[in-house]
Formats: C-alpha cells, sequence, structure tokens
C-alpha cells in the first residue's frame, strides 16, 4: 500500500469496514452498518474515503442510491514503510488487525455451541510449530495463500456452503540472535 492508502486504513472503523468487507466479499453500506453496529451516514462516509484512497470500490451492481462495495485489488509494495508516518500506520494498522482476529475468535467461542458437531470440529483456533528458514518461511506462505485462493469461491451454488475467515499469523517462536539478527538461537 501507498501512504495514502495506510493513512486511510489507519481510523478504527475504517480498518474495521475494510476487514468486514473482505469477509463478506461485497456489501452495502447498510450491510456494514448492522455488522459493525454503527450508521449508514458513517459507513458510507468511511467507504467513500476508502474508494479515494483507491482500496474499496463500487460494484456497480447497486440498484439506485443502493451501491454494493467491494475491495479493490491494491498491488504489492516491494519496501516497507518509507518513513515515519507510514511506519506509524502499518504498525496501528498490524495492532488493530490484531485486535480484530482477538474479537472474531471470541465471537467463534461465543456461537461454537449453536453449530453442527463437524463445524465445532472444523474451527477454531489452531497453531503448528515448523522449523524453516527465512527462504523457506517466504514458500511456506505462498504455498498457504495458493491453497486458500482454490478454496475461495469452492462452496459457490451449494446451499450448505458457508463463508469462512481463515486467519494466518506466523510467528517466529525463537529469538533472534545477539550477533546475526536473521538466526534463530540455538541455530
Amino acid at each position: 500500500m501507498d501512504s495514502a492508502q495506510l493513512r486511510a486504513l489507519a481510523h478504527p472503523l475504517r480498518s474495521r469496514v475494510h476487514a468486514e468487507l473482505r469477509a463478506l466479499g461485497t456489501a452495502t453500506s447498510a450491510d456494514l452498518a448492522r455488522r459493525l453496529d454503527t450508521h449508514t451516514g458513517a459507513t458510507s462516509y468511511h467507504l467513500r474515503r476508502l474508494a479515494e484512497a483507491g482500496l474499496v470500490r463500487d460494484t456497480g451492481t447497486g440498484v439506485g442510491r443502493r451501491r454494493v462495495w467491494e475491495v479493490a485489488p491494491v498491488p504489492a509494495r516491494d519496501s516497507h514503510a518509507d518513513d515515519l508516518d507510514d511506519s506509524a500506520a502499518v504498525e496501528w494498522l498490524a495492532r488493530d488487525y490484531v485486535e480484530h482476529f482477538a474479537e472474531k475468535g471470541q465471537d467463534w467461542i461465543t456461537a461454537s455451541a449453536q453449530w453442527p458437531p463437524a463445524w465445532q470440529d472444523a474451527c477454531g483456533l489452531d497453531d503448528r510449530q515448523v522449523l524453516v528458514t527465512d527462504d523457506q518461511l517466504t514458500r511456506l506462505r505462498g504455498e498457504v495463500s495458493e491453497l486458500l485462493a482454490r478454496y475461495r469461491r469452492l462452496g459457490a451454488g451449494n446451499p450448505k456452503a458457508k463463508r469462512v475467515a481463515f486467519y494466518t499469523c506466523a510467528l517466529p517462536v525463537d529469538p533472534p540472535s545477539p550477533s546475526r539478527p536473521d538466526t534463530p538461537v540455538g541455530a
């Protein structure tokens, strides 16, 4: 993302609107307002700000004044945040995303008993440890992304299919070595 996009997302309601839109695929401002427990004026305003930054777009499928929104593809950027404001926005967004993930996890724990046993067994939190180099980790993330992309619309047209958010988070377990930050302790 560029600086304008980072700054547009570095707002609590805009980041939630964007996250919900990613989860839903498409939605109106009224749909988002209901899900976020706010009013349509706020979601409409923030959708327009996100659209100005190129982060969401009108699908053109709405009727009358009812606009249907979707997340716009954002080209990958080679470098990380270039200045202090961008760095602060990236850090805020990362922390906000962790908070968002925690809320979704809590929601699942609260609602899980209402789901059939197969869904209860397949959903929820899981962690697996792997031993990889930085290049292997990069390949692993790419493979996980490819796998999730294959399942993106696999259940389309099946009335039994439900949307599932798959959160991924690779976090190092070992601290970096004091002499070589890219080498895990004990390596």
